[in-house]
């Protein structure tokens, strides 16, 4: 009896002792002293990609950043001339790799590395309507859907920043040509310099890399690029509310609370 109750004393000092540890990891992390491993899904969305990318910045400054990057993604990126920049964030080396849905294969096999615990969190931002409508109805056909379901197998922490929220949504646009401006110039200086020579009667934006060299180039001022309303359907809000009642997942309304919970 006496040995059965020193190994039960001693099973619950062990426990206590992890506990303790696992408490006093939690709190090194929350002020910094820990490095996390983290992936950031970005998607299809102009809405909160510069304030994304913003965070990720921020972020990388103490942690390790594997960059997850639909195929849309891609293409936005690029537009809004942010695709190499990400460079900066995520240089190439393991774990901090960027990885493209485009080269990924069907089936996604690096997320797979969240069943491997490698990673301490899963942040999706900017997450479009199409993405967050996926996760809400358990649909894993993507990079970034494929990594979420991983991710929520593995018991890891997901965030997730959904771009059409509710109401209306101030949004920026990528460069375009103004028609009622645009003067049709036999010499189009945007045109004979564009680096990507992505301009015709319009910029081509699968081309376009978001330089911004045309803008000072057109005498006439046709090149734009400014802000666009628009209304979060009511779909769209009723999958961000149901997003929000998921217990493996936390939503967040702006990149910048990312920094607040991280």
């Amino acid at each position: 009896m006496l040995i059965l109750w020193y190994s039960f004393k001693l099973k619950l000092e062990m426990d206590a002792i992890k506990k303790v540890k696992s408490h006093i990891e939690d709190l090194q992390i929350l002020a910094g002293e820990i490095n996390m491993n983290i992936a950031w899904g970005i998607t299809g969305a102009g809405h909160l990609l510069q304030e994304s990318y913003d965070g990720m910045r921020a972020l990388a400054q103490k942690h390790q950043i594997t960059t997850f990057v639909s195929g849309a993604g891609e293409e936005v990126l690029r537009m809004y001339g942010l695709l190499d920049k990400l460079n900066e964030i995520s240089g190439g080396e393991y774990l901090r790799e960027i990885i493209f849905e485009s080269e990924a294969g069907a089936s996604a096999p690096k997320a797979g590395r969240f069943l491997l615990k490698k990673y301490d969190a899963l942040i999706v931002s900017p997450a479009t309507s199409n993405t967050v409508a996926k996760i809400v109805h358990g649909i894993a056909d993507s990079l970034i859907t494929n990594a979420v379901t991983q991710a929520n197998k593995s018991g890891t922490p997901v965030y997730v920043v959904p771009v059409d929220l509710s109401g209306e949504v101030t949004s920026p646009l990528p460069y375009h040509i103004d028609r009622e401006l645009c003067k049709k110039c036999d010499e189009c200086p945007p045109k004979d310099k564009c680096p990507e020579h992505a301009i015709s009667d319009q910029i081509d934006l699968l081309k376009c890399t978001g330089c911004g060299v045309c803008i000072d180039l057109c005498p006439h001022d046709a090149i734009k690029g400014g802000n666009v309303m628009l209304k979060v359907r009511d779909i769209d809000a009723h999958n961000v509310k149901t997003l929000r009642s998921m217990n493996s997942i936390t939503v967040l309304d702006h990149p910048s609370k990312i920094l607040t919970v991280l």
